[in-house]
Parts: structure tokens; sequence; C-alpha cells
């Protein structure tokens, strides 16, 4: 039996990999660093992570990034698994040592008989004798890999720019000044209530620190004018730009939070610090992506009390990113229409996120090796997370076919996705409910309906597998 063939070895590649060859297909797992770099890789290790450490809210009765997580621990998902073990305190998140994450991810893939990697660039199309092949490139495919693909589908690939955070080491943040806590003292997957560090800021403080933001030198991006930036990671100058409160509303909000230092005395914005390696020796500056150049950033950033002294790990950057008009150019399955032997998973497919890059990498590398073993698979249902972010990447927006390409931008899991459920029925009163009640009690029953309907579809599978094993 020929091999199936994964092209990047990050989250969405890793996964993809790891999921056929459960399924006792032969994987070979192309990675080109570090042969060749990245703007924003600094490693050759595979599952590198590039931005934040963490995957986001845990909790899956009220949030659809916890539905995935849940979803995916289901379907044995290496990543999850990894995060799992290698989580570090973040409130209600799961963060993860970025290091020990990757390195764990890397002794999986390298301790997986059927998995062979193979470092080096795939400088074109694959060769023709490759009939299975998963593109999980990533949003910084090379430009001969990207130039290929653009010429065989005729479409022009989507750009945008992704921010990273600074880390900054801890034992230089002024703990006179922070304070552990979560927000509402949230104690989220190996947390305490008091996983973040917390610096607060009086309003003629915060009023200072946005006009040295506004004012700050940027990089500046000629080759890529006019690319738009994803907004569930916008840079943090660019959020300051779009009105002088958008901060304190955003990542600075003050909400859920008592300055230990002062009980009586509101901050009138917050910054916050969330934990990124698990000896508790660096933290990152939650939702400080930024374009500033970096003399500029470690002049601003120290403006913020706390962080006067603070000695930076890693400053933030910028890179670009790119990504398929996936509805126009994807079947159901994931596979290019213009050449079905190539299937695509991860964030080039226009989904947004680790875990969400991480479970079409899943999803693909299942459907790749039914295929290869001639079973049966059909997709999730749009009612669980997976199938509903899957829907999203491959044709649940159609506008976007008719619009253009311009109309289908990168997407976060969330209970949007998701079809709709009876209002009136959601708590069992068969009363339509009202304000706040209402928004939690159909997150709830949209949780309750993706776990059931992923059991069936699990089930289902299961079944039509064996009857195609079995035979007439």
């Amino acid at each position: 039996m020929r091999p199936i063939h994964v092209i990047g070895g990050g989250l969405a590649g890793c996964e993809a990999a790891w999921q056929v060859a459960r399924r006792g297909v032969a994987v070979i797992l192309h990675e080109m660093r570090p042969e060749r770099g990245t703007e924003a890789h600094r490693t050759a290790r595979l599952a590198e992570l590039v931005c934040s450490n963490s995957f986001r809210s845990d909790d899956p009765e009220t949030n659809a990034v916890g539905v995935i997580h849940r979803e995916m621990r289901a379907l044995d998902s290496l990543i999850m698994r990894t995060a799992d073990a290698h989580q570090v305190p973040a409130g209600g998140a799961l963060a993860v040592d970025r290091d020990g994450f990757s390195a764990a991810v890397e002794a999986a893939i390298e301790g997986e008989p059927l998995i062979r990697i193979e470092r080096g660039e795939i400088a074109g199309l694959p060769p023709e004798d490759w009939d299975s092949v998963i593109v999980a490139t990533g949003p910084l495919t090379s430009a001969p890999l990207a130039e290929s693909i653009r010429a065989l589908t005729g479409e022009d690939s989507l750009a945008f720019f992704d921010a990273i955070a600074p880390i900054v080491h801890r034992d230089s943040i002024d703990m006179d000044v922070a304070w552990p806590q979560s927000r509402y003292d949230k104690a989220g997957p190996g947390g305490t209530g008091a996983d973040y560090l917390n610096c607060p800021m009086s309003r003629d403080h915060y009023e200072s620190f946005v006009d040295a933001l506004l004012t700050a030198e940027k990089t500046e991006f000629r080759e890529f004018e006019g690319t738009p930036y994803f907004d569930g990671c916008l840079p943090i100058e660019v959020m300051a730009e779009r009105g002088r409160e958008t901060l304190r509303h955003g990542p600075m909000k003050p909400v859920g939070l008592t300055n230990a230092h002062a009980p009586t005395v509101k901050p009138y914005a917050v910054v916050q610090l969330r934990q990124d390696n698990a000896l508790g020796t660096l933290f990152n500056i939650v939702g400080f992506q930024t374009k500033l150049k970096y003399g500029e950033q470690a002049r601003v950033f120290r403006l913020i009390p706390g962080l006067e002294k603070a000695e930076f790990a890693r400053l933030g950057g910028l890179h670009r990113n790119t990504f398929l008009n996936s509805p126009r150019l994807l079947d159901a399955s994931l596979r290019l229409k213009a050449a079905p032997r190539l299937r695509f998973a991860g964030q080039i497919t226009g989904c947004e996120g680790y875990v969400e890059s991480a479970a079409i990498g899943l999803i693909a590398g299942r459907l790749a090796a039914a295929e290869r073993l001639g079973l049966a698979l059909s997709p999730p249902p749009t009612t669980t997370a997976i199938g509903a972010l899957l829907n999203h990447v491959t044709g649940g927006h159609l506008e976007a076919i008719d619009a253009g390409p311009r109309s289908f931008q990168p997407m976060n899991v969330n209970f949007g996705l998701f079809p709709p459920i009876d209002e009136t029925r959601v708590d069992g009163s068969g009363k339509r409910l009202r304000g706040p009640e209402r928004g939690f009690a159909r997150k709830r029953a949209l949780s309750a309906r993706a776990a059931a309907d992923l059991a069936m579809w699990l089930q289902r599978s299961a079944q039509e597998n064996s009857a195609v094993m079995a035979g007439p």
C-alpha cells in the first residue's frame, strides 16, 4: 500500500499524520525546516508554537473552543493529548509550556513506526506518483509551493498579517505593583484562580500609554501593502487607532479583577500577562501582538506599571499569512477540486487558531486514511464543532463563492457557525428565554447537541466501516 504524504510539520500536519498512522496506513511527513526557515519560526522542531501559548477556553459547556477541545479528545487527538500533558496555569484557558509541548509532539511522531519524517522543501506541486497528499503548510507556505497552487487553481491566495506578542522574564516584573489573579478568580486546567499577572493603570496612565502607542514607530511592509489584518489577532497599536477606548474594552478590560495592593481602587485598565512555560519563568503580554519596531516596543511597554524594568525574552513581531478561497477550491472532503489527489488542512484552508488548525488536520487525516483503505467516512455533522468549522471552510458560506474571494475570511470556531437550535426548548420550559439567561442556556444546548451528535457519528462510522470490511 502506497504511503500518504503530509506536507508541513506544524500542528495540522502532525495531527493529520498521526491520524493516518493510527489507522494503519504509512505516512511520510515532509517538513522544510531546518533546510529552509520562515519569518516566524525559531527552531526546526515539529509543532512549534509561533504565536501565543494558549489553546484558549477549555469550557465545553458555554464556549465553542471548549467544545472542539472535547471533540478532539474523543477522536484521539495527538495535539490535545500533548497539550493536556504540558499545560501551565491560565485561568479558564488551556495554555501550554511551548517548548515542552513541541518536543513531546515531535517525540510522538518520531516514535510512531508508520511515520517517516523527511526534511526538505517541496518546491512546487508534489510528484504525480504521490496519489494522496495532505498539504498542511500553514499560513507561511513557501513561495514555490504557493505559486504552483495558484497556477493550478487560477485563484489568488488571500493574505493577512498575523502578529506575535512579546514575552517577559517573570523575575523582571515588579510584584509590588502587579498581582496574581485570574479574571473572576476562575481556575482552569491546572490552575488556581490566580494564574495571570495583572498590571493596573489609572485613567491618566492609560491615556499616556495610548498616546505612546499611537506615536511610536512601526515596521513598514511595503511589499504587502493593503493586506488586511485578521481581526482575531490585531496588533495592539492598530486596536488603539480604532478608538481610544478600544483597548480597555478589549485586552486591557479591567473587569473581574481586584488590585491586591489597593482593593478599594478600581483600575481604569489592566494589562494581563500569562504564564508561557512550565517553570513559570516566562510570561507573555496577553493581546499585545505588535508591529512596533523593537526599540519602540521596549520603550512603550516599559510604560506599563510593573513592567518599568521588564526584560524581554522575545519581542513582538508580524508575519504574513496566506490561505485559500476554500469554499470555491475545495470539496466537502477537503480535496482540491482541480486535483483531488491533493487534500488541504490547517490554517491554509482559512481556519484560524491552533486547535482549529489541528482539528481540520485531524479530520483530513481520517478522511485520507479511509479513502486509502476503501472505507466509508462521511464528515462529522455540522452540529458538532469540527463539523461546523469544516462546513465553514468547505462551503458553509456560499456567498463567498458568489461575492468573490475577499468575502471569505479566516474564522475561529464559534457558536455562530453551528446550525440554530429551537430556543423555546433549551431549558425544557417551552418559553423563549431573555437576556444573559438565554445566552448561556442556548450555548449549553448547542454543546449538548454537539456531544450527542458526535457520539452518534462515531458509532455510525464504526458500523459502516465494519460492514465494508466484512464484505458481501
